[in-house]
């Protein structure tokens, strides 16, 4: 049976998306925030960057809306925002990489500290916030790909079932549904880029709605009689990281071994090298789509059988 609730908050998020979109464009234009084509890029004409301010705008609105029912989004909202402008800034001039993450780990604590959890479990879910706001912005490299991985997480958000993930279905519904709506915009054909705004607000809003949905239940665990142990607990994070955390991981791990520095930007990653097999963007996105809704499932498996043992 549909849930009504849901449906109106997804088709007020879908139409929010998609109308909001062409007014990104249109202010991109105007002040030249603009992604210029470059030897590691795939596009070949300037394209409007911007596309994740309609986004940022209806996560405020909703909430603004949801905050008396779901007081954590005061501590989310204001996260999203300093995610936002900071990756917007960088759009149209490009900032520090450790002043972004110190930014990042700042919007980390926001939706970490105010939760209470055991302080083991309270630094990893601080590291992997901050690690899937950038990780996110890494994987934006292929029309749709970003925003495709960002809606089937959001699935698995709606898919939780515990006692503290009261309000995940209604964020995961009404967030998929906005990043549905800008899809329109950048899949098959790109009309505007979500820019290191919009990616790594994705990446932030994921992470930490998750770890509010799903987090404080296995933080009590940590002091029962059959605690969640930290190698576990990394599993559950990894297998919700998905496609983004795999793929930064690898980047990371062959620059290092290169002598690079993490940070520099290459065309080895790895919507990059299907890119290069099938020579189709659509292909690479439906390829890197399948293995991060198996990684979901194998998350939601395992969340399951921590929730219940």
């Amino acid at each position: 049976m549909i849930d009504v609730r849901l449906f109106v908050l997804g088709l007020a998020g879908f139409f929010w998306g998609g109308l909001t979109t062409p007014l990104s464009i249109r202010l991109a234009q105007i002040y030249g925030i603009l992604d210029i084509p470059d030897a590691r890029k795939i596009h070949t004409v300037k394209m409007p960057r911007g596309g994740g301010l309609g986004l940022w705008t209806g996560y405020l609105l909703f909430a603004l809306c949801l905050v008396g029912r779901l007081s954590f989004l005061r501590f989310t909202a204001t996260g999203a925002t300093v995610v936002f402008l900071c990756g917007y800034l960088d759009d149209m001039c490009s900032l520090s990489p450790f002043l972004r993450l110190g930014l990042h780990f700042t919007a980390s604590s926001l939706a970490v500290l105010p939760l209470g959890l055991p302080p083991l479990t309270a630094a990893v879910a601080l590291v992997w916030v901050a690690g899937m706001t950038s990780a996110y912005n890494l994987i934006d490299g292929v029309n749709g790909l970003c925003l495709s991985l960002f809606i089937a997480a959001t699935v698995a958000l709606c898919c939780l079932r515990a006692p503290a993930s009261a309000g995940a279905a209604s964020m995961g519904a009404c967030m998929g549904a906005m990043a549905l709506g800008v899809l329109c915009w950048n899949f098959p054909t790109a009309q505007t880029f979500l820019g290191d705004g919009g990616s790594t607000l994705l990446g932030y809003l994921f992470a930490s709605h998750f770890v509010l949905a799903a987090l404080p239940s296995l933080g009590a665990g940590l002091t029962s009689p059959a605690p969640v142990r930290l190698h576990e607990l990394t599993l559950l994070l990894l297998l919700f990281g998905g496609v983004p955390v795999l793929d930064t991981m690898v980047a990371f791990s062959r620059r290092i071994l290169m002598g690079k520095s993490p940070f520099y930007p290459d065309k080895g990653h790895l919507h990059h090298l299907l890119m290069s097999l099938t020579g189709s963007p659509l292909w690479s996105v439906s390829v890197l789509l399948v293995l991060q809704g198996l990684t979901l499932a194998g998350g939601l498996a395992v969340y399951a059988r921590l929730l219940t043992r």
